[in-house]
């Protein structure tokens, strides 16, 4: 346990020298004189979110979805999803917080390459599903993956101490392999999880809850696939997933012009890369219940 342990830490703290360098490259390149010597900043009215990668970190995304769900100069938002899941509390962290946006402002989701597990049930709740036609759509499912480096530890002579109270205590431990009961115990959490997932999505897309094996079952379909069970509403690109967000808003108030968001590469970039390092980490360590 302690070498795991000690990797992680380490790979953790290269994690904090990197982003401490971004951020010194990012604060020069703000602070450098640009040919009009100032910044201008667009007030815009429509927000794009994205979801990229492993659902693993998301304080970023919600604390974005947060200040949209106050912002009310700000009247729809398009979520821009591609991402095969992730852990199933942060899954559900972010579809609760896009149902409470739904209530006061609509929202968007386009699937731009892949909307599986923890991406769907994200944007489950969105006035509007669109795929691209090349994407993939479904995994409903649920999985808890751990390692078990048993052998290893054996390897390098490493045996592990534990004192427990608690018979189920150790229940996804990585450092043998799990006994019968503790599998029983796993398998207990997984089928309520999965049943409430099951559901979520029912409700949210209005499905036949009774022919889940037909949407649900971790089934994987292609984009015109998932139209024809529900998953999504209709296939198209960007574009149109922008105009079709332009034109919910426009219903409800004519004169409205929409300007979108503008996100800089830098921030894109910090995030995107900041998201796919912590996720492979936990992903590799951490038994984690997707």
């Amino acid at each position: 346990m302690f070498i795991f342990n000690f990797i992680k830490r380490f790979l953790l703290l290269l994690q904090n020298y990197f982003k401490s360098f971004l951020l010194i490259v990012f604060t020069i390149w703000l602070f450098t004189p640009s040919d009009n010597n100032e910044i201008i900043k667009a007030e815009y009215n429509l927000a794009k979110v994205y979801i990229t990668g492993e659902i693993m970190i998301v304080d970023k995304i919600v604390e974005e979805l947060r200040e949209i769900y106050f912002d009310d100069s700000i009247k729809g938002v398009l979520l821009i999803i591609d991402s095969g899941g992730g852990a199933v509390d942060k899954s559900v962290e972010i579809s609760d917080i896009v149902k409470k946006i739904r209530e006061k402002k609509p929202v968007v989701s386009y699937a731009s390459g892949t909307l599986a597990s923890g991406s769907l049930y994200s944007a489950i709740w969105s006035n509007e599903i669109i795929a691209n036609r090349g994407s993939l759509v479904g995994s409903i499912g649920v999985l808890f993956s751990g390692i078990n480096y048993e052998k290893l530890s054996e390897f390098l002579g490493i045996s592990s101490q534990v004192l427990k109270m608690g018979k189920y205590k150790e229940s996804g431990t990585a450092s043998r392999e799990w006994t019968s009961y503790e599998k029983e115990e796993l398998q207990k959490i997984m089928k309520d999880t999965y049943e409430t997932f099951v559901s979520d999505v029912a409700t949210a897309r209005k499905l036949d809850i009774s022919k889940k094996d037909i949407f649900a079952d971790a089934h994987i379909f292609t984009a015109r696939q998932a139209q024809e069970v529900g998953l999504v509403d209709s296939l198209g690109i960007l574009f149109d997933a922008e105009v079709h967000l332009e034109n919910i808003v426009k219903n409800s108030n004519p004169l409205f012009m929409p300007v979108w968001e503008k996100e800089s590469e830098m921030d894109k970039f910090i995030k995107e890369f900041s998201s796919e390092i912590f996720s492979k980490i936990s992903l590799f360590f951490e038994p984690r219940l997707k």
